[in-house]
């Protein structure tokens, strides 16, 4: 028992380069350990110390404090003396395996990348500055300026479904001529003589100009329509201050809605002929 216990105690205080035989040296050169090491006195206050600090050296070991880097390499405190005998460093550490530092001509490649990456990123700049630019002047509205011609008329064509008209106004008591009749024999329907004197009311210049009228294609109906498109027209060119309030009630708009072509097989544009079972 007592050999045994002397024995673990010099495995554990052992370097691991040690061996068992040197076990066996330590306990015969130090034999006054057996004296010692009573199996009644196997609880000694120094054994145990010592047994302590062993255990705790093996401990730090095997588990090192996290908060220290130990995956940090240090060169310089490094052994370079551990090569053969005429083998130098130069050879060792060989320039083709080593390319730490890149060639001229690599650098010279990387600025020139670079300098086209910038030029193409100012280009691009300017061409969006540019088309920005274009944007705000295309977003203002036009400087409308009055056209009126050497005998002080002003010149509208309006249209509506297949009919066109074209009207000149002038200065003068009211007077309205189509196609060189009076305009209460041409339009019999209160609802046509509303829709041509519609401009007219909105601008307020009723009975302030006279107006002449030629127009052709379509029915009646698209004919008022077309007079009324090109009396709009005339006025703006006339005065473009009279452009707002005909232009919110719709008045500077072609009305582009025309008659539905008939289908073959239908009767007319949507109607179909009447089903018959047998």
């Amino acid at each position: 028992m007592l050999r045994n216990s002397a024995t673990r105690f010099f495995q554990i205080a052992l370097k691991p380069t040690q061996t068992k035989a040197s076990v066996t040296t330590a306990l015969a050169a130090n034999s006054s350990v057996s004296h010692h090491l009573n199996p009644t006195l196997s609880c000694n206050t120094q054994h145990l110390q010592q047994l302590r600090q062993l255990s705790t050296q093996r401990k730090q070991k095997r588990f090192p404090n996290p908060k220290i880097r130990t995956h940090v390499v240090s060169f310089i405190d490094g052994d370079y003396n551990d090569y053969e005998d005429g083998v130098e460093v130069e050879q060792a550490f060989s320039s083709d395996d080593w390319d730490v530092v890149p060639k001229e001509e690599e650098l010279n490649e990387d600025a020139l990348l670079q300098k086209q990456m910038e030029e193409k990123a100012l280009r691009m700049k300017q061409e969006e500055d540019a088309k920005r630019k274009r944007w705000i002047e295309n977003a203002k509205p036009p400087v409308r300026v009055p056209e009126i011609d050497d005998r002080g008329r002003s010149y509208g064509r309006g249209g509506r479904k297949t009919s066109t008209a074209r009207v000149w106004i002038q200065p003068g008591e009211g007077n309205i001529t189509v196609n060189r009749r009076e305009f209460l024999d041409y339009f019999p329907r209160e609802s046509d003589r509303e829709l041509i004197l519609s401009p007219f009311i909105a601008t307020n210049t009723c009975g302030k100009f006279d107006v002449t009228v030629a127009v052709e294609g379509g029915g009646v109906t698209g004919k008022a329509g077309a007079i009324r498109h090109g009396i709009a027209r005339a006025l703006e060119k006339y005065n473009p201050d009279y452009r707002p309030p005909m232009k919110r009630l719709g008045f500077m708009t072609r009305d582009a809605r025309m008659v539905e072509r008939k289908k073959i097989g239908l009767k007319k544009a949507r109607r179909a002929p009447q089903w018959v079972r047998r």
